[in-house]
């Protein structure tokens, strides 16, 4: 029977449909390695140069349709607190722009859409994680996004509110649009503050820039990194998916952030 996301993945170096393969034991271990060691785990050439040029082709038509964010916000995503001083890092601001594109108008025929929607790609994710289920969101919005970086779009430095994120790369931009990263930065004992406010006012030891190439697919814990994508510059975007997963089936954002990400409920 043909695969739903036949070539969509290079499934000769990534099985993700052979589970009981020998490959796609040590590739899951390799994935947990990297996590373990780095904070995230990248499988560069997971997409087919096809698929990717697919996924570029419709953000293009797409981009029209995108909603553009703009807006600033904590590291923390809360309400600026001044209350312990103005370089606190709960009360430093940071700025965040870019154009998303939600899942329901990514066509079910999608390269990322095929993928998203297989069980074998939400078993491996668990895998990885060492988690016995996952669930892909219900949000009708929010499961899957295009997100698209133009000339002067960032994202400001934040801890995620979810233990961990899944990304595709499609196109780097012309310059800038960079994913920085402070492993391990915090823990649930420690929010490290003294280091943190030293990122968040422009220190550099401990930051990792993580190279990356389109097709790569991202494994990141995010919760506990202090992350940030620099500003684009120049005409070409960099352009990736978000692909959400929970826990518990039904996942969904709330009504007040789906407008805010999207311009829109649903």
């Amino acid at each position: 029977m043909a695969l739903r996301y036949e070539g969509v993945v290079d499934l000769r170096r990534f099985p993700i449909n052979d589970p009981a393969s020998p490959q796609y034991r040590d590739l899951v271990r390799s994935c947990r390695d990297q996590l373990r060691d780095h904070g995230v785990a990248q499988l560069a050439g997971f997409l087919t140069p096809a698929a990717v040029g697919e996924m570029l082709a419709l953000a293009g038509e797409l981009t029209p349709r995108a909603w553009a964010s703009d807006q600033t916000h904590t590291a923390y995503f809360e309400p600026a607190d001044q209350a312990p001083g103005p370089d606190h890092p709960r009360a430093l601001l940071q700025h965040s722009a870019k154009k998303a594109i939600a899942y329901d108008l990514i066509p079910s025929g999608a390269p990322i859409r095929r993928l998203y929607e297989s069980d074998d790609l939400t078993s491996f994710i668990a895998a990885v994680l060492d988690r016995p289920m996952l669930y892909r969101s219900a949000d009708p919005l929010d499961a899957l996004e295009i997100a698209i970086f133009d000339h002067g779009d960032e994202l400001g430095w934040h801890f995620d509110n979810s233990e961990f994120s899944i990304t595709v790369m499609y196109a780097e931009a012309e310059a800038g649009g960079h994913f920085d990263y402070y492993p391990w930065l915090r823990d649930q004992h420690d929010e490290n503050y003294p280091l943190v406010q030293q990122v968040l006012l422009g220190g550099s030891d401990g930051v990792v820039r993580l190279a990356t190439s389109p097709g790569t697919l991202a494994v990141f814990r995010g919760q506990h990194a202090l992350h940030r994508v620099t500003p684009v510059s120049g005409p070409r975007p960099r352009i990736n998916s978000v692909l959400t997963y929970g826990e518990h089936p039904g996942m969904k954002l709330n009504e007040l952030t789906q407008q805010l990400f999207y311009g829109r409920t649903a």
